[in-house]
């Protein structure tokens, strides 16, 4: 029964949303959902609509020859009141519009999109990971598999930069095999840090008024869910690496937790963010969190799966499409829908 949903799901809203939706997520669902030969006539119009997309072509328009783009007056005076790049919104807003742009189908050619990867890459620490963008200079796992993700992406895997991050974020993976922040999500639980407010925290860190900080002493404390799912996002683009013990042993803690509440008040702790349907997908949830172990190939042979699938099932409005919520978001939910089509194409493919 749950196999003739799928398909009967998937062969709906393909035919929908191939009728309907923008040029580029119409490529999308003719390359990797209907599997379509390159030299199919319909694939090649949508390939030519592709680059004339007023989203691709506004981001490469208003991109700065530096690889950033500029920032909205007041997400720039707020950047202004802190030490600048990679610290702030110039880096959080290069790496969204760099995740969009190979939405769009962009290329690394493209624009100043390659000048926007080497500066990405300059801001590595010695150590191997992205400096930024959080002011606090704690290395965000999550955001360094973002970022990962961004670079393996627009082809920059197997360079020495990126492989080293790779060793930063593998170095940092935890004895349950997911990840944490570092002293915001371990040491700020000992007894001395636990009632203090964050910010007072933070400001004992930065003055090097804790301990020593050594992960192992934390290993009773679990992994945050939502981090450990951002770093997997990007180890699992990764192709030569989404089938090693250790990055399987990632995705099996996400599924293994799938639709329960995060053990961390500073990061999504609410069970109810695994059934928010959400776009972009580098925001956390259940449907980032499919997409990723499934196009990891997490299938029907995976009792784990059936619940969360089911669940993607029953979001499926009348419609044929899924929408982020009551409010109509036309351009959001044919992106959301596409998502959701992706994962079950996938799925399908597995029986």
């Amino acid at each position: 029964m749950l196999r003739k949903d799928v398909e009967r799901a998937v062969d709906e809203t393909a035919a929908k949303l191939n009728q309907m939706a923008v040029p580029p997520i119409r490529r999308w669902i003719l390359e990797y959902v209907l599997w379509k030969e390159w030299n199919a006539p319909a694939l090649q119009r949508v390939v030519e609509e592709c680059k004339t997309y007023r989203p691709l072509t506004k981001l490469l328009e208003t991109q700065n020859p530096d690889g950033t783009w500029p920032l909205p007056t007041a997400r720039k005076a707020e950047e202004d009141t802190g030490p600048g790049p990679p610290y702030g919104w110039t880096h959080i807003i290069m790496v969204r519009n760099l995740y969009m742009l190979f939405e769009y189908w962009a290329t690394r050619e493209e624009g100043h999109i390659n000048n926007a990867l080497e500066r990405l890459l300059s801001w590595q620490d010695p150590k191997g990971f992205i400096r930024g963008p959080g002011r606090d200079g704690i290395p965000r796992p999550y955001h360094n598999g973002l970022e990962l993700g961004v670079l393996v992406k627009f082809g920059l895997k197997g360079d020495a930069r990126v492989e080293k991050l790779v060793d930063w974020i593998m170095s940092m993976q935890r004895h349950d095999g997911g990840w944490n922040i570092p002293y915001i999500q371990d040491m700020r639980y000992r007894p001395e840090f636990k009632y203090m407010k964050l910010d007072d925290f933070m400001q004992l860190v930065d003055e090097g008024a804790v301990p020593e900080y050594d992960p192992a002493d934390y290993d009773d404390i679990p992994s945050c869910i939502w981090s450990t799912l951002g770093v997997l996002r990007g180890l699992s683009m990764h192709r030569s690496l989404e089938k090693t013990p250790r990055v399987r042993k990632a995705a099996e803690f996400v599924l293994d937790r799938f639709f329960m509440r995060n053990a961390h008040p500073t990061f999504y702790q609410s069970g109810k963010n695994w059934t928010m349907l959400k776009f972009p997908t580098y925001n956390g949830s259940g449907l980032t969190a499919l997409d990723t172990v499934v196009h990891m190939g997490f299938g029907p042979d995976d009792e784990r799966t059936e619940k969360p699938i089911r669940w993607l099932l029953s979001t499926r409005s009348k419609d044929g499409l899924w929408h982020r919520s009551k409010r109509p978001h036309p351009i959001d939910d044919q992106w959301v829908s596409l998502v959701c089509l992706e994962i079950l194409g996938a799925y399908r493919d597995m029986y």
